[in-house]
């Protein structure tokens, strides 16, 4: 174990100055890439080394945006048993923190992650007085893990995902992975499948919980995470209540052309259709909005203040609103999965109690997505005329739109209380 973590720490240097261009180029395609970048070694202002000095904090990672909503679902979770939870929400991305930043309280501050360096670690985990770290769905750093054991800290991975890709993976170092998985005080496991994987690379049965998805569990109902109505909005774009809407949901190249022309397309049967567009990556949304002017679509940005006519398209350059804008949709069309592969979340879309459309490349949901499709709450499209059919069909069927949430729905019942279970389990290695 010593000698990997050795191999380890020999290893990461040079592959962070591999990576270093890439990493460097994407920081500055999502902008304001040099705001509280000594974080990321972790150096902090005053402000922030007096506030988490004078008090124990849980720290929560998590990567980016999916990541952070599931975290803020917890966070006000685990609320619910502890109303004064003092919680440091560290991310990756600037998406990410833009996101946890709007949290920003008393009771939670966000940082950038630090590097998985011990040195810059062990003085991150202790300037943040860290009293527990729950790491979200894969974020699992060697360094991070052996620092915070050493200082005593509990460490729980909640939300845990293993694909059969990451499994073989970590089989190449299961000593290695073995040690540092059952070093956690709980592995809070989406599926039932998952459990089986996190055994095969030697996990103890005991650390392992089947929680079901945080992700997918319904949101909590209270005023500080109810969904903002965004029709004042439309309003203001020119948009009246009942207008039927397209919604592509996170939303990656290629994909936005496709559903404005096949919007273009069904305007000929439904003269007032809206598409609403939600890019993956809001850093893209200036080129998308200048594919789509150059191509002839009336495309208004989420963020005008006052529009000059009502638009065909309304591109929300935002980030962080996508649940709430999944309300306004008539049909949706999930991302990442037509001209790219992974696949997005279609559980939002779910709860909102939309009828939901996505391509073959489902492969980061394919377990939810292939019990929608076997229960008909979600409709394969993989072609550009599919989509259009399928969109048809379902704007000039109000019947068939309420059969297929009803369809999907049903599939994400069993990760109801997924996040109060986790609480739950947390909360049960309080100190």
């Amino acid at each position: 174990m010593i000698f990997l973590r050795l191999f380890y720490n020999l290893l990461f240097p040079v592959v962070l100055v591999i990576m270093l261009p890439s990493f460097i180029l994407r920081m500055v395609r999502r902008g304001n890439y040099r705001h509280k970048f000594g974080q990321r070694f972790g150096i902090y202002s005053k402000r922030v080394t007096d506030k988490l000095g004078s008090h124990p904090w849980t720290v929560i990672h998590a990567v980016s945006v999916g990541e952070v909503m599931i975290a803020l679902k917890l966070i006000e979770q685990m609320r619910v048993h502890e109303p004064g939870l003092r919680v440091v929400l560290s991310t990756t991305t600037s998406t990410g923190y833009r996101l946890a930043h709007r949290h920003k309280s008393a009771l939670l501050e966000p940082i950038y992650h630090p590097l998985d360096i011990p040195g810059v670690v062990q003085h991150s985990l202790r300037v943040t007085n860290a009293q527990r770290l729950i790491l979200v769905e894969a974020e699992i750093w060697p360094n991070m893990m052996a620092v915070a054991g050493k200082l005593g800290i509990p460490r729980f991975l909640v939300n845990a995902r293993l694909s059969p890709r990451s499994e073989k993976r970590y089989k190449l170092v299961r000593p290695l992975a073995s040690a540092m998985f059952n070093e956690l005080e709980a592995l809070c496991v989406q599926e039932h499948a998952d459990m089986t994987r996190w055994e095969s690379l030697g996990v103890k049965p005991r650390r392992l919980h089947l929680t079901g998805s945080i992700k997918f569990d319904p949101a909590l109902t209270t005023p500080q995470n109810k969904p903002r109505d965004f029709q004042p909005v439309l309003r203001d774009f020119g948009i009246p209540a009942g207008t039927p809407v397209l919604l592509g949901g996170s939303t990656f190249e290629g994909e936005e052309i496709l559903l404005a022309e096949t919007a273009r397309t069904l305007r000929k049967d439904f003269p007032d259709l809206l598409l609403i567009l939600v890019p993956r990556h809001a850093e893209r949304c200036q080129k998308v909005f200048a594919d789509l002017t150059t191509k002839g679509h009336q495309t208004a940005l989420r963020s005008e203040v006052a529009p000059p006519a009502r638009p065909e398209i309304l591109l929300v350059n935002t980030t962080g609103e996508l649940r709430d804008w999944y309300a306004c949709a008539t049909v949706v069309f999930i991302g990442k999965s037509l001209t790219a592969k992974g696949g997005q979340n279609p559980a939002e879309a779910i709860t909102a109690g939309k009828p939901v459309l996505f391509g073959p490349e489902m492969q980061n949901f394919a377990s939810l997505a292939r019990q929608m499709l076997d229960a008909g709450g979600a409709f394969c499209v993989k072609n550009a005329d599919e989509l259009l059919d399928q969109c048809h069909r379902l704007l000039n069927d109000e019947g068939a739109r309420c059969k297929m949430t009803l369809a999907a729905s049903a599939c994400l019942d069993v990760h109801t209380g997924a996040t109060e279970r986790t609480a739950q389990i947390i909360n049960s290695f309080n100190r």
